[in-house]
């Protein structure tokens, strides 16, 4: 790990909290249950992690391959479903329930990643990597002819909001919920040059002003997080990357498997979750989510 910053607690190192995943994805900490909840998507499972013993356990198998999820104000989880091809919620209770899988008369692709915004709307990416890849959900077609980001709201539906990434996958906003971010991973499966993070500027229902903040180098900018203080933390094919609001790089953290997401919890919120190939990791920090 190298850093300038204060931006890791003096001494905090890398820890190993889990393993046995085939592609670990989708990190959640959820206090009330103080776990943090993470997919396996080949493996067809969502695994839990519990602080208050350590341990690891199956949550739910044959998900139909959830990716990325979110903590809405009720308490309930937001996720995406590749193999549903929908966005969908989690209630407390563990009743599943589908927020939506249709865009007009077509179907969503794969919904990969999900924010909630400071309205309550649910923004979400949408790749094809569910029916292209047999091994994260069930082969399919794109029935919009397209990839995009959507926002979702009870009173509105669903809306597209952002059209201009070939392969948009992990999403956060800033604190003040005025910019959004969004990684373009199209690299990966070569089709497209994307191996960035975009910045849109948001204003209500509505995303403009794409434009590009940082690149990763070594593999891909796959999920992120924001801080409180507007720092973006981006997996990478090496570890995690931090970068500043203008998009200089602060701080990189050296992980030793390829990292795809991460989060922020913990019961002072200042821990980062790391969700990398095979395995949960956790580091200490000095700052928490926005």
């Amino acid at each position: 790990m190298t850093t300038d910053t204060d931006l890791i607690r003096p001494g905090a190192a890398i820890e190993l909290l889990g393993s046995g995943a085939t592609w670990s994805e989708g990190p959640l900490w959820i206090p009330d249950e103080r776990v943090v909840r993470w997919s396996d998507i080949p493996g067809n499972r969502i695994l839990r992690w519990h602080a208050s013993t350590g341990s690891v356990e199956v949550h739910r198998d044959e998900v139909e391959f959830t990716n990325g999820r979110a903590l809405d104000r009720d308490g309930s989880v937001v996720q995406c479903s590749h193999g549903r091809r929908r966005l969908e919620r989690e209630a407390p209770d563990g009743t599943v329930t589908e927020i939506v899988a249709r865009w007009g008369e077509n179907r969503l692709n794969s919904p990969n990643d999900v924010a909630v915004a400071p309205d309550g709307s649910y923004w979400f990416t949408d790749p094809d990597y569910g029916i292209v890849q047999p091994h994260e959900g069930h082969p399919g077609v794109r029935e919009y002819g397209d990839c995009r980001v959507f926002r979702w709201s009870a009173q509105d539906g669903l809306t597209a909001v952002i059209d201009d990434i070939d392969r948009p996958n992990g999403i956060a906003f800033s604190p003040d919920g005025r910019t959004v971010y969004v990684t373009d991973t199209a690299a990966g499966l070569g089709d497209g040059p994307g191996h960035w993070i975009r910045a849109y500027d948001v204003d209500g229902a509505r995303a403009s002003g794409g434009r590009h903040f940082a690149s990763i180098e070594v593999g891909l900018p796959d999920g992120i997080a924001v801080d409180v203080e507007g720092r973006v933390w981006s997996s990478a094919g090496d570890g995690v990357h931090v970068f500043d609001r203008e998009g200089t790089e602060l701080l990189f953290i050296a992980v030793p498997e390829v990292v795809a997401n991460l989060c922020f919890g913990g019961d002072d919120g200042t821990d980062l979750f790391i969700a990398a190939t095979s395995s949960l990791y956790r580091i200490r920090t000095s700052t928490r989510a926005a």
